[in-house]
């Protein structure tokens, strides 16, 4: 028996939010259609996160969430970003990049008291975090709010952590999801679960209810998670080619083509472990570097070679995140895709 969906919308389904490939565009069209929409804000600067709050305050027609990461900021290593500039410097010959006019990568922001009042002035249903939880006083603030706490659990550990910590709602974030892991108390990938393993076992370790992710890209995969006791899910692969996303054309093809039956944990394009198509430069330099700066820092060395290569329509240097499970990837609006994902909770 599944639990009662605690999200406040009709449907109990998350679109999970997916940085640098979409915005409030794509979470208003899911919440359009009675699901939960989200909004990723962890690489948003100030002024743009206020501009997608406002847009979603102004214009969602039922809950909405905003999307933060609490991983420690690293002080810069100069040493550290030289050997990973060292490893990747044949490819910087290849393209004619000086390595020395590199610049700082893209920012993911912690959140923090100005994230913090953001939500004090916009008022999201509900908030979700990656890499834990923000500091006591600050989830204080959150919850007197009103506003529902969710976060990812990839073990059983990390689930009773939250549960202990203060979030209401866990995600049970399985081996199979696309993107960035949500590993905060160790990184030993050995202990990491898929979906049918870890759900029902945060699900039997906590009282609070749980959200499955990982691997679930239709009907199918939706009955079975809630036939393992989660309350809700959350898709994000699913969505990549709807028109709402910022996809890019490179990854569009991927997700589309026979690559995206092969795809691996990575730590080379952030930092950390997350999983994505295998490319070029996971062949060759990953898939876990140990050049990799620590997160987000390992991201400087590889943007331009990003660009360079998707200037000549390559995706070999492009983050090209997706779950195990890319067939339910098509290119459908969100609005209907989240309304054919609904039949799945049809009594």
């Amino acid at each position: 028996m599944t639990r009662s969906n605690p999200l406040g919308t009709r449907i109990p389904l998350i679109q999970a939010p997916m940085a640098g490939v979409q915005g409030s565009a794509l979470a208003l069209e899911v919440c359009r259609a009675g699901a939960l929409g989200s909004l990723p804000a962890a690489m948003l600067g100030p002024e743009a996160l206020e501009q997608e709050l406002s847009v979603l305050a102004a214009q969602s027609t039922g809950p909405w969430s905003a999307n933060f990461f609490c991983h420690a900021s690293p002080q810069p290593d100069a040493a550290a970003s030289r050997r990973w500039r060292e490893a990747l410097s044949p490819y910087y010959d290849e393209y004619g990049i000086a390595p020395d006019a590199i610049a700082p990568g893209a920012a993911r922001r912690p959140f923090d008291a100005d994230a913090l009042a953001l939500l004090e002035r916009y008022r999201p249903a509900v908030v979700s975090f990656h890499f834990g939880l923000p500091d006591a006083t600050l989830l204080d603030r959150i919850k007197a709010l009103g506003i529902l706490v969710l976060s990812s659990a990839t073990t059983v550990a990390e689930a009773r952590w939250l549960e202990a910590h203060g979030a209401d709602v866990i995600i049970a974030q399985g081996l199979e999801a696309g993107g960035h892991r949500g590993m905060f108390l160790e990184q030993d990938l050995t202990g990491q679960l898929g979906t049918l393993a870890l759900v029902p076992q945060v699900v039997d370790a906590v009282r609070l209810p749980v959200v499955a992710a990982g691997g679930i890209a239709d009907t199918r995969g939706i009955r079975a998670a809630l036939a393992l006791g989660a309350c809700a899910v959350q898709l994000g692969t699913a969505y990549l080619l709807c028109p709402e996303c910022t996809t890019s054309s490179v990854h569009r093809a991927a997700l589309a083509g026979s690559g995206a039956e092969h795809t691996v944990l990575t730590n080379v394009f952030s930092g950390r472990p997350a999983r994505g198509i295998v490319n070029r430069v996971v062949r060759e330099v990953g898939p876990m570097s140990s050049a990799a700066p620590a997160f987000p820092l390992a991201t400087a060395g590889i943007a331009p070679l990003r660009s360079a290569a998707e200037k000549q329509g390559r995706g070999d240097f492009s983050p090209l995140w997706s779950g195990q499970n890319a067939s339910g990837c098509r290119a459908v609006s969100a609005y209907q895709l989240t309304c054919e994902l609904s039949a799945a909770f049809a009594l």
